[in-house]
């Protein structure tokens, strides 16, 4: 039996903490990008659509400080850093995959709503 959603998400509660970490938005769209491999920051940037350099490297240092993902630097000249996912990491590949397939389906039914809803306001 599961704990009612206000225990569950008390601030001391495990699952909020979990929850606070990858319900950023570029949280994310940066796990989805690692499903295939490992990839390199530059390769994260264009895989993300519109993600900042500055901000991928903070929720890349964030996923990373919370077990998500892998950071490999390797010795070469040019130096070559990858990311990839962690077993942990990986758990989230099926939920997130639920989450976009949610998104494609209902979509443009969040965009009619949000533009209805602002025609509404403006009147």
């Amino acid at each position: 039996m599961s704990a009612p959603a206000g225990i569950m998400f008390m601030s001391d509660c495990p699952a909020r903490t979990a929850l606070e970490v990858i319900a950023n938005k570029w949280s994310v769209v940066t796990l989805y990008a690692l499903q295939d491999g490992p990839k390199r920051h530059s390769e994260l940037v264009a895989l993300s659509g519109g993600i900042s350099r500055k901000v991928l490297t903070q929720t890349l240092r964030r996923l990373q400080g919370n077990g998500l993902i892998d950071r490999q630097r390797y010795a070469e000249a040019p130096p070559r850093v990858e990311y990839s996912l962690t077993p942990l990491g990986r758990t989230l590949q099926e939920p997130i995959a639920m989450l976009t397939e949610w998104a494609q389906a209902h979509g443009e039914e969040l965009l009619d709503f949000q533009e209805s809803a602002a025609a509404n306001q403006a009147h």
